[in-house]
């Protein structure tokens, strides 16, 4: 690293081969990222809660194991951010609702447990929107998160404070959940790299109760490829908690010439024209570097994700209220009201959401007979008024609260692994995404393509003009 560098720029692969060379230790690592915290952190609002003390003894025990040359792994003192809805024993996890003031997991989360167990030094918990089913990033508790490329704009949501750390150097890993683009997008408006792997691959044990039925997954967020593989080799693999885990478990591999279809839009719904631009301009480079690339309409029914995803979170939300009434006091009014809607459907709803999924699932297995990998916009929208919960206009037309996230939802209903990567930046410098979805299963090859396409791109990481 330059003398003029520090160490917070720096990503974890870069740390982790510092560490073992010995040119600097967690606790200096770790002290860099505290200042960039302190420097930062008050105009984004990322972070939501710090365990300065804990985090540096923890980085003082990692600096002792590589000073005995017995580090625990690649992962072994580097600074990780958690979101706030991933259950941690020694930090609140409020869920971004006055409900969860004072919630306190009796045990980490799984995945959580396992980047602890292989070294993760955990700087503290990043916010997100109440009980994490907003697109944005604000809630009554903390308020809102900020885009480090422009503090006006959102960084999206729900994983909005992961990425927002991630992108301004606070931490160069950290772990969000999506539960229907919930890594992607946020990503794909702040330059990163955002993960969501098949259903099971990271598998899952004492998490909050699910809201979104098994669509949501825990996805690493990095500022490069090789971040994420790192912090996904050290979660992925089955527990014998999470059933669905045993199904991930093993790698299926991809051609070494793909069949690839380009999808610039979903039934003809809006979308940015620079993000359009962007988009095919990264497809056709998957050309370049030898794929057989088409373009053209999605083959799968999707006409559930307009009417059928609200009422997933509704009826989510009632049966919470119900189960875990802890959740339902003190609650938004918002989400009292969409638990109260959710109440009020009959059982046969929820049945026909669950044959419909189902049925995306088989057809997702037939479309992937076709082709090996589906790329589309991350996003169809550019970040937007940060205290907005969605655009209400996308390309002249005007859009409903999901307009923004039509590409990134069916690939959770489906259950596939998809990444989030940089694509060229727009005319005003805000970041561009764009998404490779692969079939079930194919985590650990999406991720290998997805290190291809970075090397190719022009350029590379940036930093926001912070």
């Amino acid at each position: 690293m330059s003398g003029s560098a520090a160490w917070w720029q720096c990503s974890a692969v870069a740390l982790a081969a510092a560490y073992r060379r010995g040119e600097v230790t967690p606790v200096k690592a770790l002290a860099d990222c505290f200042e960039r915290i302190d420097a930062v952190n008050p105009r984004l609002n990322a972070l939501v809660a710090l365990r300065r003390d804990a985090a540096f003894a923890d980085a003082g025990r990692s600096a002792q194991r590589f000073a005995a040359g017995a580090p625990l792994g690649p992962l072994d003192g580097i600074p990780l951010a958690v979101k706030d809805n991933i259950p941690s024993a020694d930090l609140p996890t409020t869920w971004g609702s006055p409900a969860g003031r004072d919630h306190r997991p009796a045990h980490d989360e799984l995945a959580l447990a396992r980047a602890r167990a292989a070294g993760a030094i955990v700087v503290g918990k990043t916010n997100v929107p109440e009980f994490t089913l907003e697109g944005y990033t604000g809630n009554p508790l903390f308020g809102t998160t900020r885009n480090p490329w422009n503090p006006a704009l959102t960084p999206g949501g729900s994983s909005g404070g992961s990425v927002a750390a991630v992108a301004a150097g606070m931490v160069p890993l950290a772990l969000g959940t999506d539960g229907g683009g919930s890594t992607r997008r946020p990503a794909s408006h702040t330059g990163l790299v955002g993960f969501k792997p098949s259903i099971g691959a990271i598998a899952r044990e004492h998490a909050l109760p699910p809201l979104l039925l098994d669509f949501e997954v825990i996805g690493p967020i990095a500022r490069s490829v090789a971040d994420v593989r790192l912090l996904f080799d050290a979660l992925r693999g089955p527990h014998p908690a999470d059933r669905r885990s045993r199904a991930a478990a093993s790698a299926r591999p991809l051609p070494d010439t793909l069949r690839v279809l380009y999808v610039p839009t979903l039934d003809d719904a809006p979308v940015d024209a620079e993000i359009t631009a962007s988009c095919r301009a990264a497809a056709q480079r998957l050309q370049a570097l030898g794929h057989r690339v088409d373009e053209g309409p999605l083959p799968l029914d999707l006409g559930f994700m307009t009417h059928g995803w609200p009422v997933i979170g509704q009826i989510g939300l009632a049966w919470l209220f119900e189960r875990h009434p802890a959740w339902r006091d003190g609650a938004s009014a918002r989400y009292l009201a969409m638990a109260e809607a959710g109440a009020a459907l009959a059982a046969p709803a929820l049945w026909q959401i669950l044959e419909t999924v189902e049925q995306l699932r088989r057809e997702a297995a037939v479309l992937f007979g076709r082709f090996d990998l589906i790329v589309t916009p991350a996003a169809a929208a550019l970040p937007w008024p940060a205290d907005e919960a969605f655009p209400p206009v996308i390309a002249g037309q005007p859009v409903g609260p999901r307009g923004h996230a039509i590409f990134t939802g069916w690939v959770n209903a489906a259950g596939l692994p998809a990444v989030a990567l940089p694509a060229a930046a727009s005319s005003a410098g805000l970041p561009i995404g764009v998404q490779l979805i692969a079939d079930f299963g194919c985590d650990q090859a999406l991720l290998e393509l997805a290190e291809c396409f970075e090397a190719a791109a022009p350029g590379g990481w940036a930093w926001p003009p912070l």
